[in-house]
């Protein structure tokens, strides 16, 4: 593949972007909608490759989903009884991980595997969670099996979810449909990004699925979803927050504005959070009548910020910091390692690689201001890292992104609307 020169901003952004809706909303509805007891719509649905690797999955289960004739993000999800077949992964966290679970009921063998980065990841903890349940896998990671008889047994399981929500999200979504439910009981350090896990509880509730949480009266790290019915419910997706981040980065690298609208007034979504990210960077942040507006400082700050439970912002967020003029350190994401790619040590080699002052620490990277150059930014095929050399390259010439294609994971068509967004700025000039 060829490279992808990152166009540089030859004036201040100003841009009203609109976005496609949210992925991790997107692939709960759709497993949600699976083992609901009728027909469900999904409007406003991400399509996306993470999507359509979810939508593909379901299908190859035994799932209906058809999209309207006039509009893919409109689908119709029919339930149907399980059966086996061959689920693809590609390098989609939520399907390795959403998917299992609900493969679990099927009756048959269903077979899981990935692309070669996905081999990699971590899937031991949900595997051997649902081996205590009831299911029968043979493997632990990607390539790997499971023989199903058409239910699940369910009931009580202890596992360390620090290295990923999606472990206690995965488990929760399908466990409504389990003979007797289930009870996660985390034993670990924290559990990162937990703004997730607050989403799929509240979808789940609002499928009428009881759910119990430590919010509700129940044990410190703990999880109960109690066996019945899922309701058919007419999903409307909100847009990606955190597909949002990349095009609001732009405002600040540039000294302009971007708007972003259908932002929401109240959201589980964990992008929301870089509104305050932005904020004590410098930006001028607002919010109103359902439309955000970023407006760049003439100065961007350093900062010093825990991205434990938000730290799929991590990449854009460095990618600011090595634009920065003082030291900023990001924290509380070592399970980061364990991601798409180890992004830790992404962020840090391709920030050095063009220069900067960049180092991990034991749970975060520590950067500080030093001249950056051209040279090519390398996206490991994660497409937040492919995003964080998109913005690094409005403010430095010549940066190439080695495969900006791999955007298409959750952001389709992502150059069209990079382009876009600095074709409607004004050529006044950029401040260095």
């Amino acid at each position: 593949m060829s490279n992808w020169t990152a166009p540089a901003a030859v004036a201040p952004v100003d841009a009203t972007v609109t976005l496609p809706g949210s992925k991790s909303i997107t692939n709960r509805a759709l497993i949600i909608a699976s083992l609901a007891t009728g027909s469900s719509t999904i409007t406003g649905a991400l399509r996306s490759r993470d999507t359509d690797l979810m939508i593909d999955a379901l299908a190859t289960l035994g799932i209906e989903i058809v999209a309207a004739d006039d509009d893919r993000t409109t689908l119709r999800v029919t339930p149907a009884p399980l059966h086996g077949g061959a689920v693809q992964c590609g390098l989609a966290g939520t399907v390795m991980r959403f998917v299992p679970p609900l493969a679990a009921l099927a009756a048959g063998e269903v077979s899981f595997d990935g692309d070669e980065q996905a081999r990699i990841r971590p899937l031991d903890t949900i595997l051997d969670a649902l081996r205590a349940v009831g299911a029968e896998i043979d493997g632990s990671a990607l390539p790997f099996t499971m023989r199903g008889t058409g239910s699940l047994r369910g009931g009580s399981v202890d596992i360390d979810a620090s290295g990923s929500s999606q472990f206690v999200s995965g488990l929760m979504l399908s466990a409504a449909a389990f003979d007797e439910g289930i009870e996660i009981h985390h034993t670990g350090k924290p559990v990162p990004s937990m703004p997730h896990i607050d989403m799929t509880v509240d979808m789940l509730r609002r499928a009428g699925v009881r759910v119990d949480t430590p919010e509700t009266g129940g044990d410190a790290n703990t999880w109960r979803v109690h066996p019945g019915p899922v309701a058919p419910i007419e999903w409307s997706i909100e847009p990606d927050l955190s597909n949002a981040t990349p095009f609001l980065a732009a405002a600040v690298v540039t000294k302009g504005r971007v708007r972003v609208p259908n932002w929401p007034e109240s959201t589980t979504q964990p992008g929301d959070v870089f509104r305050e990210i932005l904020a004590r960077m410098g930006a001028r942040v607002d919010l109103t009548a359902g439309i955000l507006t970023v407006e760049g400082p003439d100065t961007l700050r350093g900062i010093d910020f825990d991205l434990h439970d938000v730290g799929e912002l991590t990449p854009t967020v460095a990618a600011l910091a090595a634009l920065a003029e003082g030291p900023s350190i990001l924290r509380g994401i070592a399970h980061l390692r364990g991601h798409e790619t180890d992004r830790l040590a992404a962020l840090t080699t391709e920030i050095v690689r063009l220069g900067g002052r960049a180092v991990e620490t034991d749970d975060g990277i520590r950067i500080d201001p030093a001249p950056l150059h051209a040279g090519v930014w390398h996206s490991y095929a994660d497409h937040r890292m492919a995003t964080a050399g998109a913005i690094v390259g409005l403010r430095v010439p010549g940066v190439e992104v080695d495969d900006i294609g791999t955007t298409a994971k959750t952001l389709p068509g992502f150059e069209m609307l990079w382009d876009a967004m600095l074709s409607a700025s004004t050529p006044s000039g950029v401040g260095s």
